[in-house]
């Protein structure tokens, strides 16, 4: 079952990186994209002013070597390259006073998680919105895709799409060569939140050659009781770290419950960066080479 999952996901991601729709070509061409808003965003040419509130969006236009373009970042944009750029707050509450002032001939907003209103807003004041979906991994393969049509830039989205796919199957045959191991991923811990089947953290995660112990979950990002976690009994705790502190580790090494697991107690709660595994885009292949090297640690198996 789980070779004919990985074996799945890399098709899907590889005709993912094939996308036969029509587009426009990389130039000065009048742009059309549909966007999973279902809206469909018309641009003159392609953008040259871009504000992403979206993290992964915005590495993916440093991906495609378009850093140049853009003229705001969000708190969460870390990357050193971006310093410089005024920030416009949160990636689901910008201040769109500030987006309006820096004139963007394109803001990348997310789907699904902001508020209606900022779309709303942003076209009033003549400024074209890209909504985005970023759930799982076809998400995340679109998402570059789009962008890269967004920018005038779909043969470098395409070279950047196959050298993720090359990456991910280098992974996923080095995960092959070893046990498998059953991981709880803590995206939140109190309290505890994991990532359901459909995510791309999960994909990723099963990729890299972790079984999730949270498979038969029926929401993207359950909530579970710590009692639960305990009865499934997983053989690794992965912590992103940058979301949550370093020091959770120690705390939850001596709290009630959490000490009381396996994995906990042979020192298997292993940290990842957070600013690279939670984001589906560009670093879905550093995420899977992360979880594998962090899974795989001697003495955490079954």
């Amino acid at each position: 079952m789980v070779g004919v999952f990985v074996g799945g996901l890399l098709l899907l991601l590889a005709a993912c990186g094939a996308d036969t729709r029509p587009r426009a070509a990389d130039g000065a061409r009048p742009i059309v994209i549909v966007d999973d808003a279902g809206q469909t965003v018309r641009l003159a040419r392609p953008a040259q002013r871009v504000v992403s509130l979206v993290p992964s969006v915005t590495e993916a236009i440093l991906a495609l070597g378009a850093g140049e373009r853009l003229v705001g970042r969000t708190r969460y944009d870390r990357d050193p390259a971006l310093a410089a750029l005024p920030v416009v707050g949160g990636g689901i509450d910008p201040n769109l006073e500030t987006l309006v002032e820096l004139a963007p001939d394109l803001v990348v907003s997310w789907f699904g998680e902001a508020r209606p209103e900022i779309r709303r807003r942003l076209e009033a004041a003549g400024i074209p919105t890209l909504s985005l979906s970023s759930q799982d991994t076809t998400d995340a393969f679109r998402l570059i895709s789009l962008v890269g049509q967004a920018l005038g830039r779909a043969a470098q989205a395409d070279s950047v799409l196959g050298r993720l796919r090359d990456s991910l199957e280098t992974t996923r045959r080095l995960a092959a060569a070893v046990p498998r191991r059953r991981v709880f991923y803590v995206v939140h811990n109190d309290p505890p939140l994991t990532a359901g089947p459909g995510t791309f953290i999960a994909q990723v995660l099963g990729l890299a050659g972790g079984d999730n112990v949270f498979h038969d979950a029926t929401m993207d990002w359950p909530t579970v009781s710590l009692e639960e976690v305990l009865r499934r009994d997983p053989d690794v705790v992965v912590l992103p770290v940058g979301e949550m502190p370093a020091r959770l580790v120690d705390r939850l090494r001596a709290e009630a419950g959490w000490k009381d697991l396996r994995a906990v107690r042979r020192g298997c709660i292993v940290q990842v960066d957070a600013d690279v595994v939670n984001r589906p885009g560009p670093s879905i292949a550093r995420a899977a080479e992360q979880l594998r090297v962090a899974i795989h640690r001697d003495g955490c198996g079954p």
